[in-house]
């Protein structure tokens, strides 16, 4: 690993990076993309030679949730899945706490091939978690921390895409600060609010001046400008929540 970065102190200076993750063969982006419903990765464990992870499974409504947990189990890339009794978490919770998004989830243990995950070849390069991998629409959201230094992280993330034939996109890059939490501010918001506003900032909705109004916002999502007026208020408040 090359020589560590540090910070005035002399202490080892920390990255986080949040990068945007495809890869072959795997059963969390075959059955998001397919679905209307998500994946929280909570943990990856080996045992027996078969990878066990700890999933919350959200959306916007129970039969959402229940057809991504019925795509889980028929995928031919999982072993078996089995659900945590009494897991279903609230959507608004405290910093540290269990947080979804979405109305409604469910806690899943899913048991597949290792092979399949990309977790050891970013672990093994010192890319270490710093958050659930949030995973919706066929990609993966992964936040992870680094001792590496900025000039070096390309050449570890080259060997991570090598080795799992994966796409990486890197987000962002910053120094983690003692307000920082372990989630993903937009892990509070609804999976609708997070498409409402996400498409508006997209389309430069908050851009000064505007590159788009509300009502045309509305048109192009084929919604009522209230509704894209209410999505982006309760997205714009939990968001701003400290």
């Amino acid at each position: 690993m090359a020589q560590p970065s540090t910070n005035i102190a002399g202490d080892t200076a920390c990255l986080r990076l949040v990068l945007d993750i495809w890869h072959p063969n795997c059963w969390t982006l075959e059955v998001t993309e397919r679905t209307d419903a998500g994946l929280l990765g909570h943990g990856v464990y080996e045992v027996d030679g078969l990878a066990v992870g700890r999933f919350t499974a959200f959306g916007d409504t129970t039969d959402a949730v229940a057809d991504l947990i019925t795509a889980v189990d028929a995928s031919p890339l999982t072993t078996s899945v089995q659900e945590i009794p009494g897991r279903r978490l609230s959507p608004a919770g405290g910093i540290g706490a269990d947080v979804a998004p979405g109305n409604a989830t469910r806690g899943l243990l899913v048991t597949y091939e290792p092979a399949n995950s990309i977790t050891t070849p970013l672990v093994s390069r010192g890319l270490i978690p710093d958050a659930p991998v949030r995973i919706s629409g066929g990609r993966e959201r992964w936040a992870v921390l680094t001792d590496d230094r900025r000039d070096t992280i390309r050449d570890r993330l080259d060997e991570v895409r090598s080795e799992a034939d994966a796409e990486i996109d890197i987000v962002c890059i910053t120094t983690p600060d003692a307000t920082m939490t372990s989630l993903f501010p937009e892990d509070s918001l609804s999976e609708r609010q997070r498409e409402v506003f996400e498409y508006a900032r997209e389309r430069d909705y908050y851009e000064r001046p505007r590159g788009i109004s509300a009502a045309d916002l509305a048109a192009e999502l084929g919604i009522s400008k209230a509704t894209v007026l209410e999505h982006l208020r309760k997205a714009e408040s939990k968001l701003l929540d400290p």
